[in-house]
């Protein structure tokens, strides 16, 4: 027993190495030791949420960092939920189809068939996922091969360079570039845009796809239909694909309109558009989510979707078929969440805007999402001066400091930008509003009380 505990502290003691080691015994019982290659991993394992949600933890700080509500989804979804789990058919604590439960995907069929004008199969057309972000990545691990180039907008989510890495691709970046607002107006996700010129100097006989994510998280764009037509007359000169997160489609204010690629001629055929029940129904940790696209594309998502989660949970995929059957009655009329949901939205972005402009922070008003970006340069804050050996961005350290010392949190946007691109944006910061008045406000307070000026000694 003592040779066998022995063994077990020396594997551990080699796991924790910098390198990953198997541990492999003689028939003399010695040890040897096998580096274990983790092939495509390498280098893509860092992940913010996992230091600063931990952070925010730690110090109870008021959570505006993460992107999630903390208030209740809506009745009717929470009632669709209760009716699911508590009637007598004991189906739905079971499995259901593996590429979407029978219900989730017709009605998904529909109501999506509606907004897109075309005739949606929901056997070969949907497929439902452990939440958009399996849905990403099945579409990266199903179609994109060694050395595709897949385009990535910047600012982006965080998770699609990893994810294009780990399927062997080569993520090829371009930036959003910010224009000048009008006549000393606040400078809006709208002011910053795509140069078509540069766009189109990213395509190459080895681009396969390019990641179009709006609205966009972190910036709050909506993508206008002019602006997506440049992308898509670019995909179908150059024969690339278009992975469209649209997680935030009903999150879109000011009078703004929500425009999806796929409707546009000629993109259903190279797109797949990716949709969230969480983000729609504000109940993200229910974890359902959907691709939609023509079946030549969806068919290879579907083999990575079998072979790695197989099957979602059954009774929250009946509580959102439920929910969109509602939502699909009432489409366009006053009394449907869709509509209701913005408008609710739009008053705290407001709200929160007001208290970061009291401040002395320059918010960027956002056009959609759950999320404001605010520049930080005119901003005084007492921050410690970093290591000489530190290459930590502003950003980064701003938040931490701003989480132990302010209890405020909040999300570096450097984190939402490549590895050369982090220091040119690091004046910036990401808040979410998707939050209860009494949380904003509680932000608000201590952003008065730290934009007060200290008292003469």
């Amino acid at each position: 027993m003592v040779k066998g505990f022995a063994r077990f502290l020396a594997c551990d003691l080699l796991r924790r190495n910098t390198s990953v080691r198997s541990c492999f015994y003689h028939s003399k019982g010695k040890m040897s030791e096998k580096t274990v290659q983790a092939r495509r991993l390498e280098g893509v394992d860092e992940n913010i949420w996992v230091e600063f949600v931990s952070l925010t933890a730690a110090y109870k700080a008021v959570n505006l960092g993460q992107g999630f509500p903390n208030f209740p989804p809506p009745d009717f979804v929470r009632e669709a939920f209760m009716e699911a789990v508590g009637r007598e058919d004991t189906s739905v604590h079971q499995y259901t189809r593996a590429f979407g439960h029978p219900r989730l995907v017709s009605i998904l069929a529909r109501f999506f068939g509606k907004l897109l004008g075309r005739e949606v199969d929901p056997q070969t057309n949907v497929l439902v996922t452990v939440g958009a972000y399996q849905a990403l990545f099945c579409c990266f691990q199903a179609l994109v091969d060694d050395g595709d180039e897949v385009i990535i907008i910047e600012p982006y989510f965080d998770c699609y360079e990893p994810m294009v890495k780990m399927a062997g691709g080569t993520p090829v970046f371009i930036p959003l570039r910010l224009k000048a607002a009008a006549g000393g107006k606040l400078i809006s996700s709208r002011d910053w845009q795509l140069d078509p010129t540069e766009l189109e100097a990213k395509f190459t006989s080895r681009t396969k796809a390019i990641v179009l994510n709006s609205p966009n998280n972190p910036l709050g764009k909506v993508f206008s239909k002019q602006e997506m037509e440049v992308i898509a007359a670019l995909c179908a000169k150059h024969d690339v694909l278009c992975f469209s997160d649209e997680v935030y489609e009903w999150l879109v204010y000011d009078g703004n309109r929500h425009t999806r690629i796929a409707s546009l001629p000629g993109m259903w055929d190279r797109t797949v558009t990716i949709g969230s029940a969480g983000k729609t129904f504000s109940a993200t940790g229910w974890k359902v989510g959907w691709a939609i696209g023509p079946d030549r594309l969806l068919k290879h998502l579907r083999t990575v979707h079998q072979n790695s989660v197989y099957h979602c949970p059954t009774a929250a995929q009946e509580a959102v078929a439920r929910a969109f059957e509602i939502e699909f009655d009432r489409f366009g009329q006053p009394g449907s969440y869709f509509v209701q949901l913005p408008r609710e939205l739009q008053k705290k972005r407001d709200l929160l805007i007001q208290h970061l402009l009291a401040a002395g922070m320059k918010p960027i008003v956002p056009e959609g999402t759950y999320f404001l970006m605010a520049d930080l340069s005119a901003f005084k804050a007492d921050l410690p001066d970093p290591p000489p050996d530190s290459d930590e961005p502003y950003d980064s350290r701003f938040v931490k400091w701003m989480i132990q010392n302010k209890g405020l949190a909040a999300i570096p946007v450097s984190a939402f930008y490549s590895s050369l691109q982090k220091k040119n944006f690091s004046h910036l910061i990401r808040f979410c509003f998707a939050k209860e008045e009494a949380t904003l406000e509680a932000a608000g307070d201590i952003l008065q009380k730290w934009s007060q000026p200290k008292p003469s000694p």
